[in-house]
């Protein structure tokens, strides 16, 4: 079996039931989690792709789910969402497994997850950064499927031996990165770097900031945090960030945050999103403040993982940290380039006007009034990213 999109996600059925055919699976971008990835991100209502998409998936010959009503009905994780979670750890055949950094919003973290949680004893992830139709009907990738099936299908002599078990594209811009190849997912030498946010200054960076807070308009306001590096840095892996939140007219906040790389001369640098863009951000993540639970079994630092079973409103004044997952990325930075943290009440991405292509949007929030971010002192709001050093050099 092998497809995008649709058509990698019903592998992710199919494999676990073990039909006697099936000889190898090759999954290129789907996502994995109903919930967290294709329906709610951050427990925020995606209202864009996902009511095209239930249109979309609701044909046959025989009765049909109404996924839009359905998920509408329910916006917490409870036995309709569990009815949904697969069995990834009963895959058993070969699988090669591709994902794209560029696909922010949809299939990129399930496609990992995928892979990492399946039991197949050969299994191969790649993560490239482009557009993912397009790269899947690339020359290479076509040559890399041929290969992958003729060697569990026809039993011939191909390149697979040579393959490292994880290869990824490290990007610097739209159209330009480096393929490399790992050993692992996450990288083994990550070092992960906490970065204080300082909203008197905008900036962020290691230490103790002073006690200090932004506001913004809740609907459509948001505040920038910048860290410039003194030296060739690559990022690549999980981030998160911890933020110390009050709602001033709500008793709920939807928080949107957005990662960006700025040049030298100050200019945006774009990255190849969401399949037809190439204008887009390194990655984006999202929380909806009354979500703000943790998972303890499951989270880390590095990746908080929220349950989204209750919801815990904001009491008038009240001022909580939340951890917002980001999506996994890899990108490089030259000396002198900038990382910019961007915190925003709404979409900071957005479609061009009348543009019909699918896109992650988010339109029905609970934000009103002003929001509020207090860093420094004891509100120890900050990010924290994963640092990746050239291989053999010193950590």
């Amino acid at each position: 079996m092998t497809g995008v999109s649709y058509l990698a996600g019903i592998q992710y059925l199919v494999a676990p039931l073990r039909p006697g055919p099936l000889a190898a699976l090759n999954p290129w971008e789907g996502f994995s989690d109903w919930y967290r990835e294709f329906a709610y991100h951050g427990g925020i209502l995606e209202t864009s792709f996902l009511p095209r998409a239930c249109d979309n998936i609701q044909w046959s010959l025989n009765r049909t789910e109404d996924s839009w009503a359905n998920i509408t009905a329910h916006p917490l994780i409870d036995d309709y969402w569990r009815s949904k979670e697969l069995d990834l750890e009963a895959i058993r055949q070969p699988a090669y497994v591709v994902a794209s950094w560029s696909d922010q919003g949809l299939h990129l973290r399930g496609t990992i997850e995928a892979w990492r949680r399946m039991g197949s004893a050969e299994k191969w992830l790649e993560i490239h950064g482009q557009k993912k139709w397009a790269h899947y009907y690339r020359p290479e990738s076509r040559a890399r499927q041929l290969a992958f099936f003729e060697h569990y299908m026809r039993d011939r002599p191909t390149t697979l031996a040579a393959w490292p078990r994880v290869r990824i594209e490290v990007r610097e811009r739209h159209g330009v990165a480096e393929e490399r190849a790992e050993n692992e997912w996450p990288l083994a030498r990550t070092n992960y770097r906490r970065l204080a946010l300082d909203a008197a200054s905008g900036t962020m960076a290691g230490g103790v900031p002073p006690q200090s807070e932004a506001r913004y308009p809740a609907r459509d306001g948001s505040v920038t945090f910048d860290h410039i590096f003194t030296a060739a840095t690559e990022i690549s892996g999980y981030a998160s960030v911890k933020l110390w939140v009050e709602a001033d007219g709500s008793d709920d906040m939807d928080l949107f945050v957005a990662l960006q790389k700025i040049g030298t001369a100050g200019e945006p640098v774009g990255f190849t999103f969401y399949a037809f863009y190439e204008n887009g951000p390194i990655a984006l993540g999202w929380l909806r403040a009354s979500h703000r639970a943790l998972d303890p079994e499951r989270s880390r630092p590095e990746r908080p993982v929220h349950p989204h079973t209750k919801e815990d409103p904001l009491a008038p004044g009240e001022c909580v940290p939340v951890e917002i997952e980001i999506w996994p990325f890899s990108v490089r930075f030259a000396a002198g380039e900038t990382l910019r943290l961007i915190v925003a009440g709404s979409d900071i991405y957005r479609k061009e006007e009348g543009a019909m292509l699918p896109f992650p949007l988010h339109e029905q929030t609970r934000n009103a009034g002003t929001h509020i971010i207090r860093t420094g002192g004891a509100f120890d709001s900050a990010i924290l990213l994963p640092i990746v050093p050239p291989k053999g050099s010193a950590q």
